[in-house]
């Protein structure tokens, strides 16, 4: 198929990562949905806006229909919405907090990935592309929420892209390191601070900052996501970047070299 006969929806496209990724997808000539909790008008943008609440089931379906209203069909699903905690001890996040974070980095997820298979698989192709993380195969101390809710997307990705394959439909996950956006600067800030973690907690977060000013913007991830929704044969896991390199350190490197190595960058006593 023509990719200007392909219909692509992409979670979480207001900014960062979602809305280069729908950019990119938009010129290599897919039609193209956004979507965001509180979408913006149009202005310049090459693709329609959608308002959806990836944790709510009424909202997920009702995105899903207006798409398949419109286009009679969706070929691609990016699952990219979610949001991170600043770096906290994993006690210093409260349980209603750390269920909000599996509800949209997860849950959510799987709520899109749940409406849209059925359609998919009708269809007898499709891709679905979720956005994980360096930490779901990587964890970093105070990060512990998010690094499992990453872990928990790569598990969910391999399982599903080996049940589905058979009909037609490939799964892959895209797991970028440390990306400048605006996701950084908006993540939540842990609900239950204990002093005892007060000093370590803020050099940790001193020490994200400095490296988020440095490193790379969302263009790059968007890159490899239009590469693998492309691919004859698309791979499993995505590593752009210094996730490449990172994963080969997690696969070939001494674990206690590694262990000493994420402590030493992060500053943490050995």
């Amino acid at each position: 198929m023509n990719t200007k006969d392909r219909v692509a929806l992409v979670t979480g496209a207001s900014s960062g990562i979602g809305l280069a990724t729908a950019q990119r997808l938009a010129k290599a000539g897919y039609a193209v949905y956004g979507t965001s909790r509180r979408p913006r008008s149009a202005g310049s943008r090459s693709f329609e806006m959608l308002r959806l609440d990836v944790t709510q089931d009424d909202s997920v379906e009702e995105a899903v229909r207006a798409v398949l209203q419109r286009e009679g069909r969706i070929d691609l699903l990016v699952n990219n919405a979610g949001f991170g905690v600043s770096p906290a001890a994993a006690e210093e996040s409260s349980l209603a907090q750390a269920h909000a974070i599996f509800d949209t980095n997860f849950f959510g997820m799987v709520r899109m990935t749940r409406a849209i298979v059925p359609h998919m698989r009708r269809q007898g192709s499709g891709r679905i592309i979720n956005i994980g993380s360096v930490l779901g195969f990587l964890p970093m101390p105070y990060m512990a929420l998010y690094s499992a809710t990453k872990h928990a997307v790569a598990g969910y990705s391999e399982s599903l892209d080996h049940e589905l394959r058979t009909l037609g439909i490939r799964v892959s996950v895209v797991e970028p390191a440390y990306i400048n956006t605006p996701f950084d600067a908006n993540q939540l800030q842990a609900d239950a601070p204990l002093d005892v973690y007060r000093e370590v907690r803020e050099g940790v977060e001193r020490r994200v900052k400095e490296v988020l000013v440095g490193a790379d913007g969302p263009e790059g991830v968007a890159d490899v996501v239009v590469q693998a929704a492309l691919a004859t044969h698309p791979k499993l896991r995505y590593a752009p970047g210094l996730a490449g390199r990172m994963r080969l350190l997690r696969r070939f490197a001494p674990a206690g070299l590694l262990d000493a190595g994420v402590r030493k960058d992060l500053r943490l006593e050995a």
